[in-house]
């Protein structure tokens, strides 16, 4: 375990493929395909539109923050102080501690109650039970470490591929297409704000993306790998969440699809699906949650920190109300963040920066320091971003695309005078 210093080359040791199924893994995943019957009031053809138009906007900010930490072997939440001050990092990684934890709660919540639907005549198998389960295997998965990670997704999320194509069939044979193609737009969801609902979710992912790029054996490998990965499958859960949705008018599709498969005889199928996809996926919120809280507390330790993120987030699902009205809020909290936020860290490391750090002043009071710790330039265009995003929502128009565009371009506009030139750079690790 590396805590957040830079990993030397001698130890990143992932190519395009394991980043390719790491993503994939992230994107097999329950919360998805609900966030996928989100998009229902914009009918059917609209609604793919609107997923994958969504996800090449959302893909590629989160591929292009990866490339910070496979280029210097340095997680997300170090990526942010040469924007926002070493100090000035720790509100970043705050804020990203409670998204994790609540990501762990509500993966782990969904995966219980939908378990517990197979085993409903059992009085030891409840919700309960499961979410225990989910939490206590989904953390030691998180503290193996990414040695293991790489063997562990090539089975795994092998596994859950080949299990999604048997889900799609049987959804479609279930359901059909052709009266889903007819269904329209009914107007209650715009467009744009619909856009934001599938751009938010690789942005959630871009708060940690560095933690696992930073162990890539090159920038092009993280890069794609990433990308496509996640496009693919994200994109493939939100289609199926949208047309489970509109097929039963259930609020909970991810349930219903589980439903068919056992309908079908498919039971066994169905639970691997739902345990699975929560281990691929929760572990990485697990894991970050650890290497955030490293970024303000060094001492804490990784593995110590990775079973603290892993029981709060499991507490978190026991006591949580879960329904379709919180996970949306819950979605547009992060979007408020977290778009502006990774804006501005974007615009400062390729433009302001030019794709260049000083590694050692990453750690020490040198030229990341600004006054005591702390770069408020960049926190008041976080707070101007984030009024733009609810600005957008009130008027319709979308938030996250605004926010993003509008906290980077004031952020490159009041630094231009500070960007350095022609220092003297430490070569990356």
């Amino acid at each position: 375990m590396n805590g957040v210093t830079p990993i030397p080359r001698s130890q990143r040791t992932l190519n395009g493929f394991d980043f390719f199924l790491l993503w994939a893994g992230a994107a097999v995943s329950l919360a998805e395909i609900w966030a996928g019957g989100i998009l229902v009031p914009m009918g059917y053809i609209t609604g793919l539109i609107v997923i994958l138009l969504g996800h090449i906007i959302g893909n590629t900010p989160m591929a292009l923050g990866g490339i910070i930490g496979s280029k210097w072997g340095i997680p997300t939440m170090v990526s942010t102080r040469p924007a926002f001050g070493v100090r000035g990092s720790y509100i970043p990684a705050i804020l990203n501690i409670f998204q994790l934890i609540g990501w762990t709660a509500v993966m782990v919540w969904i995966g219980g109650q939908t378990a517990a639907t197979f085993t409903q005549e059992s009085s030891i198998f409840t919700p309960r039970f499961w979410i225990l389960f989910l939490g206590v295997v989904t953390t030691l998965w998180a503290v193996v470490g990414h040695r293991f990670w790489k063997w562990l997704h090539r089975i795994a999320v092998t596994a859950l591929v080949i299990l999604c194509i048997v889900m799609t069939y049987v959804v479609f044979k279930e359901y059909g297409i052709s009266q889903l193609l007819k269904v329209r737009s009914t107007g209650d969801l715009p467009f744009m704000v619909g856009l934001d609902y599938v751009i938010i979710m690789p942005i959630s992912w871009l708060a940690l993306v560095c933690d696992y790029s930073r162990y890539a054996k090159n920038d092009s490998s993280s890069f794609w790998g990433t990308w496509v990965g996640y496009f693919i499958i994200s994109s493939w859960m939100y289609f199926i969440g949208l047309s489970a949705a509109l097929a039963t008018k259930s609020p909970t599709p991810e349930s219903m699809v589980l439903e068919v498969m056992v309908s079908f005889g498919l039971m066994v199928p169905a639970m691997i699906i739902v345990l699975f996809s929560t281990f691929t996926t929760t572990f990485l919120d697990i894991y970050s949650t650890s290497v955030s809280a490293l970024n303000i507390y060094p001492k804490l330790g990784e593995k110590k920190g990775v079973i603290i993120g892993g029981a709060l987030g499991t507490i978190v699902a026991l006591i949580f109300a879960g329904y379709p009205g919180t996970y949306v809020h819950f979605l547009e909290i992060i979007g408020f963040i977290f778009c502006p936020l990774f804006g501005i860290v974007l615009a400062d490391y390729f433009f302001t920066k030019r794709r260049t750090l000083l590694t050692d002043d990453l750690f020490t009071r040198g030229t990341y320091w600004y006054t005591k710790g702390i770069h408020w330039t960049a926190f008041g265009c976080l707070v101007v971003g984030s009024l733009v995003f609810w600005l957008g929502r009130y008027l319709q128009i979308g938030g996250a695309i605004p926010s993003f565009l509008v906290a980077a371009l004031i952020y490159l506009i009041v630094t231009q005078g500070f960007r350095r030139k022609g220092p003297s750079l430490k070569t990356e690790v």
